[in-house]
């Protein structure tokens, strides 16, 4: 821990200025950078300035519209995070393996299984660690997990990008649900081919093809394009305009549990899922941090068994 402090303090305003920079890079602004880490723009432009200065080669091409990198900039900023993550892999391994998580990590997942669970795991979390800075963004699009900087990006369904690590933390499904006012209105639905001809609610997910519902069912996979009067980005809104009765909707099963169970949504097509298990990204980088690790195995804990697990369903 000496050697870990010392390097630390004798490097620490280049290693800062290096993760100011990457951050502008990525950002293609100063306030944008400014705003994310918390510090003034003109003390941003400052440090980036003194690492011009230090390395002798002009990074950014600064404009009053817009911050745009040079080619000397793009060749820094790829040794800057290679430098970046090479400290942060040394004071890993210097610390020994059994030593505590710290460092910051940054997550990024969808709005309600986020705000649901994911984020009141993550206190548990930073109680257990307390060494631990975490930052998490609730979006409602998939992010580019390396350029946008995040260590864990936690999604539900299919992970299709071949460069990122995968890991399963939960089980899940998307399962069919509609009012009894809808059912008894419009009547029972027999078969998923019947579902074109329903009000469909349709949810627009991080990754799902709009418009398109991929079940799988007795005799298999079957798809369906649908249709409806109504759709959102939230799903919380498509879950409240199904309880109203304007349609049929597909949610995670833990996303409607309490209104099957209270009754204010029914079960269509009950044989018919959709699979849709919960990940957490990591690029492969950051699947060998000791914190990405042990946030990844305390989710996976926590999503099974914990306070704010989820309900899996029949």
């Amino acid at each position: 821990m000496k050697i870990q402090n010392a390097l630390l303090a004798n490097n620490e305003p280049l290693l800062r200025d290096l993760q100011l920079f990457c951050e502008v890079a990525r950002r293609s602004s100063f306030i944008a950078a400014a705003t994310e880490i918390g510090l003034s723009p003109a003390h941003v432009s400052k440090r980036i300035a003194t690492l011009e200065t230090l390395l002798g080669v002009k990074l950014f091409n600064r404009t009053t519209r817009r911050v745009n990198i040079t080619s000397d900039g793009e060749a820094a900023f790829i040794w800057a995070q290679k430098i970046l993550e090479n400290v942060e892999s040394m004071l890993e391994s210097l610390s020994g393996a059994h030593s505590e998580p710290r460092g910051t990590l940054r997550i990024s997942t969808s709005l309600r299984l986020g705000r649901e669970h994911i984020a009141p795991i993550l206190s548990l979390l930073r109680k257990r660690y307390p060494t631990l800075d975490i930052w998490l963004e609730l979006l409602d699009r998939r992010v580019d997990l390396i350029g946008e900087n995040f260590d864990i990006d936690i999604r539900v369904g299919e992970v299709q990008e071949k460069h990122l690590i995968a890991h399963r933390i939960a089980e899940n499904k998307r399962v069919l649900a509609a009012s009894p006012e809808y059912l008894a209105r419009r009547g029972p639905v027999r078969v998923a081919a019947e579902l074109a001809q329903h009000d469909c609610l349709l949810f627009r997910s991080r990754d799902d093809r709009f418009g398109v519902w991929r079940l799988v069912g007795p005799g298999g996979p079957e798809t369906v394009k649908v249709t409806g009067p109504m759709a959102a980005n939230h799903s919380d809104i498509v879950r409240q305009w199904a309880m109203d009765g304007h349609g049929i909707i597909m949610a995670s099963y833990w996303d409607v549990a309490g209104s099957l169970q209270e009754g204010s949504l029914l079960r269509v097509l009950p044989a018919y899922h959709q699979p849709a298990d919960v990940w957490a990204v990591t690029a492969a980088r950051s699947s060998r941090s000791a914190k990405v690790r042990s946030c990844v195995a305390f989710l996976r804990e926590q999503l099974a068994e914990g306070p704010f697990a989820l309900a899996v369903g029949g």
